[in-house]
């Protein structure tokens, strides 16, 4: 008669439990990149594996990304050094700044293919980590970034004035008629 084999625990993981790699992000195995990662357990520490985010980490995480974009007024490729290893640090709050900071919404400016590509990895690391410890798809995890980034007083206040000035601009219309 076979048993079921009790999942083993090294250094507080278990086997096939979802982990945080920082360079990474998700992983046991990297479907998108084809690829699996063994990481010798004598070295999990060192390199900064980290078990999946609690829920409460990915509320403040969703909570900062409706904050305003903090930009420090440093040259561009200082600023991308930082974001890089915000974003290699692993941790979902620092990727959230980067999201937060990086975030462009459609009425503003376009954006560098540098500041785009670090905006999407940021995006793509967030997604993978809240899909995983909300079991659900990455498509539902940016839809859930994004809602937050759109709940920013920031951005309501724009889209409110927008709205508001198209509002004036119907009753000056209707006055002069």
């Amino acid at each position: 008669m076979a048993t079921a084999k009790k999942p083993a625990v090294r250094n507080g993981f278990k086997t096939n439990e979802h982990i945080v790699y920082p360079a990474h992000g998700v992983v046991i195995v990297f479907e998108k990149d084809k690829m699996t990662l063994r990481v010798p357990m004598a070295k999990a520490e060192q390199v900064g594996m980290r078990k999946l985010a609690e829920d409460d980490i990915v509320d403040k995480a969703l909570e900062i990304i409706k904050g305003r974009a903090r930009v420090k007024r440093t040259m561009w490729s200082r600023r991308a050094q930082e974001y890089e290893a915000k974003i290699n640090s692993g941790d979902l709050v620092a990727i959230s700044e980067v999201v937060r900071d990086l975030h462009r919404a459609s009425s503003q400016p376009e954006q560098s293919y540098s500041e785009r590509q670090l905006y999407e990895a940021a995006l793509d690391r967030m997604a993978r980590e809240i899909s995983a410890v909300s079991r659900i798809t990455e498509t539902e995890a940016i839809r859930r970034i994004e809602d937050s980034l759109n709940k920013s007083p920031k951005r309501i206040a724009a889209r409110g004035d927008a709205a508001e000035d198209v509002a004036d601009e119907s009753e000056d219309e209707a006055e002069a008629a």
